[in-house]
Order: C-alpha cells, then sequence, then structure tokens
C-alpha cells in the first residue's frame, strides 16, 4: 500500500488521483445535469477521467486499493478537482481551468520519452475534446443571459484562488511549469474575454493563492466526497462483482 512518504517519488499519484477525483465529481452529475445531452457529455468526460485515472495507479499499486482503501491524508490531488460541482457554471469553470491546465501537462510530457509519456500522448486527444466542451459553454454562459453571466462570473471568481497549486512542480515530471504558467493564463484568459466575462484577479479573489492538495491536506468537502466514493468497497471487503 502507497505511504505518504512514498508520494513525492511516484508522479503518476498525484495525476491519478487529479483524474480519479474529478472523474467522481463530475458522475455526481448523473440524472442531475440541465439536459439530456449534458448528461451524457459530462458522463464521457468522467470516463476518459477514470481510464486515465486507472492506468496511472496502476504505475503506483493496486488501483482499487489507492482508489477505495486510502486515508484523506494520502491523497495528493489538486485541491480544484475536489471542489462541489455547485451550480452548472461551478462545473464549467473548474473544468475550463483544469483541462487547459490538463492539456498543456500532457502534451508536454507526450513529447519526452518518460514512463508516462504513451499515456500523454493517447490523453491529449481526451482533454482536447474536455477543455472544447468547457470552452464552448463558458462562451455560452458568458454571452447568454444576465442571469447566466453573472453566475459564470461568480462561479470563476470563487476557483480562481485554487489554480495556482497547479504550477507548483510534482517532483519526477520533466515539465517546464514556469511555461506551462504563462500559456495556461493567457489561453484561459481569450476565452474568458470571448465570453465577455472578466479575468478574476486582486486580494478579494485570493489570485493564485496555492492550494495544499498536493501534501495532502484537503478542503473540507473532500472529506465527505470519500466517504461516499469509498463505501461500498469498505461495507464489503474482499467481495468480487
Amino acid at each position: 500500500m502507497i505511504t505518504a512518504a512514498d508520494a513525492p517519488a511516484l508522479p503518476a499519484l498525484p495525476l491519478g488521483d487529479d483524474a480519479l477525483v474529478l472523474s467522481h465529481r463530475l458522475g455526481e452529475w448523473a440524472g442531475h445535469a440541465p439536459v439530456l445531452e449534458e448528461e451524457v457529455a459530462l458522463a464521457n468526460i468522467a470516463l476518459d477521467l477514470l481510464g486515465q485515472a486507472r492506468i496511472l495507479l496502476s504505475l503506483v499499486g493496486d488501483e482499487d486499493e489507492l482508489a477505495y482503501l486510502r486515508e484523506e491524508r494520502a491523497f495528493r490531488n489538486l485541491q480544484l478537482v475536489e471542489q462541489p460541482n455547485g451550480d452548472f457554471a461551478h462545473t464549467i469553470a473548474r473544468q475550463l481551468y483544469f483541462s487547459t491546465y490538463q492539456a498543456l501537462l500532457y502534451g508536454q510530457l507526450a513529447t519526452g520519452d518518460g514512463e508516462l509519456a504513451p499515456l500523454a500522448a493517447k490523453a491529449v486527444k481526451e482533454v482536447a475534446y474536455h477543455r472544447d466542451h468547457a470552452e464552448q459553454w463558458t462562451l455560452r454562459l458568458g454571452d447568454g443571459t444576465p442571469e447566466s453571466h453573472a453566475r459564470a462570473q461568480r462561479a470563476l471568481d470563487a476557483l480562481w484562488r485554487f489554480t495556482g497549486e497547479m504550477f507548483q512542480p510534482v517532483a519526477g515530471l520533466d515539465v517546464d511549469w514556469q511555461d506551462m504558467r504563462a500559456s495556461w493564463t493567457s489561453s484561459v484568459t481569450a476565452v474568458i474575454e470571448r465570453a465577455t466575462l472578466t479575468v478574476p484577479s486582486g486580494p478579494q479573489s485570493g489570485a493564485w493563492a496555492a492550494g495544499a492538495g498536493r501534501q495532502g491536506l484537503h478542503t473540507e468537502s473532500f472529506g465527505r466526497m470519500l466517504a461516499e466514493m469509498q463505501h461500498l468497497h469498505r461495507s464489503h471487503p474482499g467481495a468480487s462483482w
């Protein structure tokens, strides 16, 4: 079983945790999405992320044990991906921020010769769809009704403070983090401005306030989400389905 002490030497772990946790969050929309087409789209994105998580976690150890038997402090996911879905605008803002980051990260990893290169090369194509989906919805919400515009802006503002953590270096990954941060900022800014929204900034929004999810410190909502995600497996240990 992976321990907290092992985490710095295993770059697949934090990336796998990111994908696993966001997959679960998106899965929570099942039966609750605003339209049927969007329910299918969110489910497909969740399944893509789950597939990434399975491959990444299997590079570390037993994927089921890692997903269902670790305690909260042993997870190394970004605090961004564990944030509650909120309204639909919050889900879209979270997806825009994260999928833009994932696209840039996997783009760099795919050009290398490291252990994660094959996964990254495949995931780049999936993440391109995830990002396009979030971008199109950001544009629709921002340039839609006054209500959708206001909700989109509130979502972008609320989640902005979690974005700085994405650019904290992950040990074992050969990535130009400063270049990626600049590219992410440029890309996200372009989408937000096209949507007639305002890029969050200033101390009131907690701009670039780094979280500590990579160190195993999580927000309050994560514990509740984890209890739900792990309940069945922990209730029937050793069961096969």
